[in-house]
């Protein structure tokens, strides 16, 4: 009996490991999950200390330079869609046609993506969308890049139904596929010795969408009624000083009733960027996840909290919905409400029932329907169609 040709598929992407984010964790999860697939990538090559070329699991990486720099005013990366398109079609020369191009992200890789599918029109293309961003508000130049990929995709999926109703108002007529990111149950999971110590913790990159700067006003409320209780804020980004010095400076302006009385700076830690793989540590000993977001594509850092144990506060903003249900697997806070959160964080801290409740639900949510395993089955059946 003849064996049947692997699958061969090319994944398309702006970045990739070593940097760290949920696109880069999705495809590494999702790819080692079905080795039975022959996996290239084609992706940015961002310092000259990384190979053109490694193996990574059972990807082939492929990494390219700035190509046109003279269109750096254009788009970032320096026109990363064409140095993406010649590689990939290098690639497609050398070694026969490819099962489907996947491009992560509606961004710079797509691009290429997007001009491969003028080339090679019966190459199945498949966009997978996870931005976290108000995709509505961004630059005109953005929307109209975006909307040109999604009209020349064969399939597209999405990480929430939030993702969902944008791409449709896109292109009505691509078949849109809910896939939301998952969690690795094994590495994330309860612990079986903690102990109450009034942590709170946040996963965030220090940006305005994620509302950091919210939950840091709120911690004035919290500590006048639970004195003991201390945040810790993993993540960097811009913003990060600017929050240093509104805790410094919230400590020595005078006393006006409540806010400007209480010495913040030893009730918040900023630990900076912490690696995956330290991640479980930290969440194992905190007692409750906070991200009060602006907007928000999914949230899989509310889902690993949930896989740990922790009940969680959201904002009914973009993807969170999907899996947060109000005194059920979490609760909500409103968008830029201190006052707000501070009310949701003390409820949790006095109503050891209700904790126990969401933490409980929210475990067996990400058991059933988060599940890396579970996700990669998905894909593997897209794959399977095209």
């Amino acid at each position: 009996m003849q064996k049947s040709t692997p699958i061969r598929i090319l994944i398309l992407t702006t970045a990739y490991l070593p940097q760290v984010g949920g696109s880069e964790l999705a495809i590494k999860n999702i790819t080692e999950r079905l080795p039975e697939i022959s996996f290239d990538l084609i992706t940015s090559r961002p310092s000259k200390n990384l190979p053109e070329y490694e193996k990574i699991g059972n990807i082939n990486v492929y990494r390219v330079g700035n190509l046109i720099g003279l269109f750096s005013f254009l788009l970032p990366k320096n026109f990363l869609p064409v140095a993406v398109f010649f590689k990939a079609n290098r690639l497609i020369r050398k070694y026969g046609r490819y099962n489907a191009i996947h491009a992560y992200q509606a961004s710079q890789a797509a691009g290429g993506g997007w001009l491969l599918k003028w080339i090679y029109p019966s190459i199945p293309f498949v966009v997978t969308v996870q931005e976290g961003k108000v995709l509505n508000q961004q630059s005109l130049l953005t929307r109209l890049f975006r909307y040109f990929i999604f009209r020349k995709a064969d399939s597209v999926t999405v990480i929430s139904n939030y993702l969902a109703q944008y791409v449709k108002s896109q292109n009505p007529k691509v078949p849109v596929s809910i896939i939301p990111n998952g969690v690795d149950l094994e590495k994330f999971k309860p612990s079986e010795n903690h102990i109450d110590s009034k942590t709170i913790i946040t996963a965030s990159r220090l940006v305005e969408k994620n509302g950091v700067g919210d939950l840091i006003e709120a911690m004035e409320m919290v500590s006048a009624k639970i004195p003991d209780a201390r945040l810790k804020i993993i993540g960097d980004g811009p913003l990060r000083e600017n929050f240093k010095l509104k805790i410094e400076n919230n400590r020595a302006k005078p006393s006006s009733g409540l806010y400007g009385h209480l010495n913040l700076e030893n009730k918040i830690e900023f630990l900076g960027e912490i690696s995956n793989e330290l991640l479980p540590k930290y969440l194992s000993e905190a007692d409750i996840f906070i991200r009060p977001s602006l907007s928000e594509g999914l949230g899989t850092a509310f889902l690993e909290a949930m896989a740990s144990g922790l009940p969680i506060i959201g904002t009914p903003v973009g993807g969170i919905p999907d899996f947060l249900k109000d005194g059920e697997t979490g609760l909500f806070c409103k968008v830029g409400d201190s006052t707000d959160i501070a009310d949701k964080i003390i409820k949790l801290f006095e109503d050891g029932e209700l904790r126990k409740r969401l933490t409980e639900n929210g475990r067996k949510l990400v058991e059933e329907k988060y599940s890396w395993d579970i996700i990669a089955n998905e894909f593997d059946k897209i794959y399977g169609r095209l």
